[in-house]
């Protein structure tokens, strides 16, 4: 079933609740819901959106995930919030100030829940929520308390700088740093 303009219109109120919990290997960070994903309730559930495959092709997950199967993760040691709570129909939406305050309550969150690595999905969201402007795709000179930061591609279909090959393969050297 797909969801017609008023019902994804409707979904910018709508909040996903974080999957997570203390201790996780690797806390994935999307920018913000898309309106997709907040009427389904489910991360990254847009069709075309290579979150789920990239995960799966990296080797995190033994087979490929569905969006509605996202409550599997933390008993692979994964997890998944947003820098932004706020659904929107584009991340470009969003505003600078939302993007910094964003970055304050992740980092509030990984210092509560202490995975061993946040990933930030999306190298302009991690340059604009954590005030690092030279930032570049793949393992950052900050930690987050003990946690350490990975800056990953954007998974959006949108994003054509990485071919799915490239994105698995980048979410690949995570995993490999990751321990797993």
């Amino acid at each position: 079933m797909r969801p017609t303009r008023a019902q994804l219109e409707a979904a910018r109120t709508r909040v996903i609740d974080d999957v997570a919990q203390p201790g996780l290997r690797v806390l994935f960070s999307g920018i913000n819901p898309g309106l997709y994903s907040a009427w389904t309730g489910h991360h990254f559930a847009r069709p075309g959106n290579r979150f789920w495959p990239a995960l799966h092709r990296s080797g995190f997950t033994p087979r490929q995930l569905r969006p509605d199967e996202q409550d599997e993760l933390p008993a692979l040691g994964l997890g998944i919030t947003n820098v932004v709570a706020r659904a929107s129909a584009r991340a470009d939406e969003l505003k600078p100030a939302e993007m910094v305050a964003g970055g304050a309550v992740l980092r509030d969150k990984v210092l509560r829940l202490q995975p061993g690595w946040l990933a930030v999905l999306g190298v302009t969201a991690y340059r604009a929520a954590f005030a690092v402007p030279r930032a570049a795709v793949g393992p950052q000179e900050e930690a987050i308390g003990m946690t350490r930061v990975w800056v990953l591609p954007n998974p959006s279909g949108l994003n054509a700088h990485y071919t799915p090959d490239a994105l698995a393969a980048e979410f690949a050297r995570l995993r490999q740093a990751a321990g797993g």
